[in-house]
């Protein structure tokens, strides 16, 4: 079975959509507890919270990676960043029983990706994807690193990297407010 999750309700076939790659593609895992981090964006949510008006594609936030047995690790970057950014939100994991990959290969564990439409087999509601994440965190499917757990090496890697990313986010301004809010003491 292959997850995949929107906050698009109804979805009965799922179409590539162009994301940070620049390639039309649909992204899949395996293991539903890796999906649910994609119910809510950190970027798109901050700045309709903070009024900032934007039209164009929503830059998108991976606060993750994996531990050494490949399961999912959530990173706080920023105090409350799991709060802030999953409370509340609600959206829909699909699943299909079949993916045709693409030629486009990524390095992201139980991950396959599709560049041609795929039928949904399954839809399940999530109320809230903070709560199914706390419980997936809690069932030992994910584990969440908080940014008060944060070790210093992280901290100063996350320091590099907002200045790297914000410099080379010229076309998305939205991306760039994002950052100048979240992470102000690397940016002044």
């Amino acid at each position: 079975m292959y997850y995949h999750a929107s906050p698009v309700a109804g979805i009965e076939t799922l179409e590539p959509r162009v994301s940070n790659h620049g390639i039309p593609l649909i992204y899949f895992s395996e293991k539903r507890e890796n999906v649910l981090v994609y119910l809510s964006n950190a970027i798109e949510r901050l700045c309709r919270k903070q009024g900032f008006a934007y039209d164009g594609p929503w830059q998108k936030w991976g606060p993750y990676g994996f531990n050494k047995d490949g399961t999912l690790r959530i990173e706080e970057y920023y105090p409350d960043a799991l709060i802030e950014t999953y409370a509340g939100v609600s959206g829909w994991i699909y699943s299909a029983e079949a993916v045709d990959p693409a030629d486009f290969a990524v390095n992201i564990p139980f991950a396959a990706v599709a560049d041609r439409p795929v039928r949904v087999t399954g839809c399940e509601f999530v109320p809230d994807a903070l709560e199914a994440i706390l419980e997936a965190e809690r069932e030992g499917k994910l584990t969440v690193l908080r940014y008060a757990d944060m070790p210093e090496r992280m901290r100063r890697w996350l320091e590099t990297t907002t200045r790297q990313e914000y410099d080379s986010a010229i076309t998305h301004p939205e991306y760039r407010f994002f950052l100048k809010t979240k992470f102000p003491q690397y940016l002044n």
